[in-house]
């Protein structure tokens, strides 16, 4: 197992900065998830750990030992790609066997690894298959198997389930959880897909334009984003964010959104006393509305149109001119044009500067 630690890394191909200085420190034997929008910089950083690409400043640290100066073959890294990058003349043993061939390791050493990581990964039938027989899923599975041969002090993996279906994903996605757990080895995981990054990281670090925005505990990121776009990012379906203004009411804190008055709940109440009356933006998640029972003075919400998905449905409201996405646990009558009673729990609202986009300072 290994720590990896970035020392102010920045990445430019020439006058363009793709990644912009900036620190980071991955825990041994820790799962962790870059994740953020297509050309964010999450592939780059993660082919500068690799050395496939060379650092435009900064440090690299292993161990505590520079590996800037280093090969790839030498950094005792191994990365699994999206493309799979399988030697399409080559069996699936040969390929599993090819890094330990060229390292020159004992025959039966080879074949006894090879053995135990298809056993292992569910491929130990398709040893003599040739990659174009092989699935989509089976072929990610062997470029798990080539880098696991190798008992790398760390893996990468670059978006290695994006060109499979959803169910496929899960399967792996799983699969990809219980071998982390199994081996405790570091793993640093890149996608676009924030599923992915709740369900399998210790840690996730949130980018945008080569920038990190925050880094965090899956739940420590979700329940409290330390700006809108983090706050919109994690989670699906996304955060609702709603242009409100601080504004109190009969001595009672609260936020009005167009037409409709919130009160805030106790930990924003020193946050509202120190803006004054100024813009915000209001954050509340799809699951953070109540539906059934409601007994409340605010005017109904108009159902649009709802998305069933079983035994819940995501719906899309119309609340006094304000467009939301409200998630519904369990199955509703309500029909398009129907009016629905609906308050919000305050205790899971948001609030984030209007012009900054970043969270205000609350009690919680």
């Amino acid at each position: 197992m290994a720590s990896v630690e970035l020392i102010n890394v920045a990445k430019r191909y020439g006058k363009q900065n793709v990644l912009h200085p900036l620190d980071l420190t991955i825990p041994d034997g820790s799962f962790t998830v870059l994740v953020g929008p297509s050309g964010c910089g999450k592939s780059t950083l993660l082919r500068l750990m690799a050395g496939l690409e060379a650092l435009s400043a900064g440090t690299i640290l292993l161990n505590d030992k520079a590996i800037n100066d280093l090969d790839p073959a030498d950094r005792d890294i191994a990365m699994v790609f999206q493309s799979y990058a399988l030697y399409p003349h080559l069996t699936v043993a040969e390929n599993l066997a090819f890094h330990m061939q060229a390292r020159r390791i004992k025959r039966e050493e080879q074949q006894s690894k090879i053995a135990r990581i298809a056993a292992i990964l569910g491929i130990d039938t398709l040893l003599n298959r040739y990659p174009r027989a092989l699935s989509g899923g089976q072929r990610q599975r062997v470029a798990m198997g080539r880098a696991m041969v190798r008992n790398p002090q760390v893996f990468l993996f670059d978006e290695p389930l994006s060109n499979l279906d959803a169910q496929l994903r899960m399967e792996l996605r799983a699969e990809i959880k219980s071998l982390h757990q199994r081996f405790k080895t570091t793993m640093v995981y890149v996608t676009h897909d924030q599923v992915e990054a709740m369900t399998l990281a210790d840690q996730i670090v949130v980018m945008r334009d080569g920038v990190i925005e925050q880094q965090g505990k899956p739940l420590e990121i979700y329940d409290r984003p330390v700006n809108t776009f983090v706050a919109r990012f994690i989670g699906s379906p996304p955060m609702n964010l709603l242009a409100g203004r601080l504004e109190a009411r009969n001595g009672q804190p609260g936020v009005a959104c167009g037409e409709l008055w919130f009160a805030l709940a106790a930990q924003w109440h020193d946050a509202a006393a120190a803006q004054g009356e100024r813009p915000v933006m209001v954050g509340i998640r799809p699951h953070d509305f109540v539906l059934d029972n409601v007994v409340t003075e605010l005017p109904p919400a108009t159902l649009v149109l709802s998305e069933v998905t079983g035994e819940s449905s995501l719906l899309h409201l119309d609340w006094q001119g304000l467009s939301l996405n409200v998630h519904y646990v369990g199955r509703i009558a309500a029909q398009s044009g129907d009016a629905l009673a609906l308050t919000i729990k305050a205790e899971k609202m948001h609030l984030f500067d209007a012009a900054s986009g970043q969270r205000l300072k609350d009690n919680g």
